[in-house]
């Protein structure tokens, strides 16, 4: 991991370390059990099943439910419409980046979102998440050079089937430029995986309160973004995170 100043290497921000990619993706597989489990049975981290099912709608000539998915839709396209336009505003009135209040109105969203009873229509915290999940997936690109999802698992999935092909086509040779890639995503599926099996127990246990687990590794990520913004990065706002 490459750290240190531009002379030992690129720097990398604390909003592009991979330790903060790991911990977000992690949620998102909390959000993903949590969604499925107690609000309606879907996956709101993307939308590729939302676009599906409304082109069932249409083929079927349901159109109040197709319109239905519009919201959703809509939704997660208001998310990357904001993130897209915010970092720059943010930054020149803010001593902080966009990255970073993001990761504070996440924390918000969720504080909410475990106030909702669990009796309520599961369209409001199906639609506050497809915001939020877009927001993320739209600011956080690039962990220390690698272009990654931190919402959804279909990437990585794909990444880690290239990178073995790599690694078969590198077999017995000493060149494995691969391999950083391929570990980067690999992990990255670790992580998805493992915060559906903690979402999964905590739905299991606690119900909709469950999301108030995430604000732990949401704070923990929002207290090092804090710190970098004020501190070791405080001279580096006008630089970009990879991807931007």
């Amino acid at each position: 991991m490459k750290t240190g100043t531009e002379a030992n290497g690129p720097y990398y921000l604390m909003c592009e370390r991979d330790w903060v990619y790991d911990v977000l993706i992690a949620v998102a597989g909390f959000f993903g059990a949590y969604t499925y489990l107690l609000r309606g049975n879907v996956f709101c981290n993307a939308q590729t099943g939302n676009v599906v099912l409304m082109g069932l709608a249409l083929g079927k000539a349901e159109w109040g439910r197709a319109l239905y998915y519009l919201i959703p839709i809509s939704a997660y396209l208001l998310g990357a419409f904001v993130s897209e336009l915010l970092p720059n505003p943010i930054k020149h009135r803010l001593p902080v980046r966009w990255d970073t209040l993001l990761i504070a109105v996440e924390m918000l969203a969720v504080a909410a979102l475990g106030l909702v009873p669990d009796s309520a229509p599961v369209q409001i915290s199906q639609v506050t998440v497809n915001f939020i999940a877009s927001m993320q997936y739209n600011t956080f690109r690039q962990a220390e050079g690698v272009p990654v999802a931190t919402t959804f698992a279909t990437n990585h999935i794909r990444q880690i089937g290239v990178g073995l092909a790599n690694e078969l086509r590198h077999l017995g040779t000493a060149e494995k430029p691969h391999r950083r890639k391929l570990r980067r995503h690999f992990l990255m599926l670790v992580f998805f995986i493992a915060g559906a099996v903690i979402g999964t127990v905590c739905c299991t246990f606690l119900a909709g309160r469950a999301i108030w687990v995430t604000l732990l590794p949401f704070g923990v990520v929002l207290t090092a973004l804090l710190h970098a913004d004020l501190t070791t990065e405080k001279n580096m706002m006008e630089k970009k995170p990879a991807g931007h």
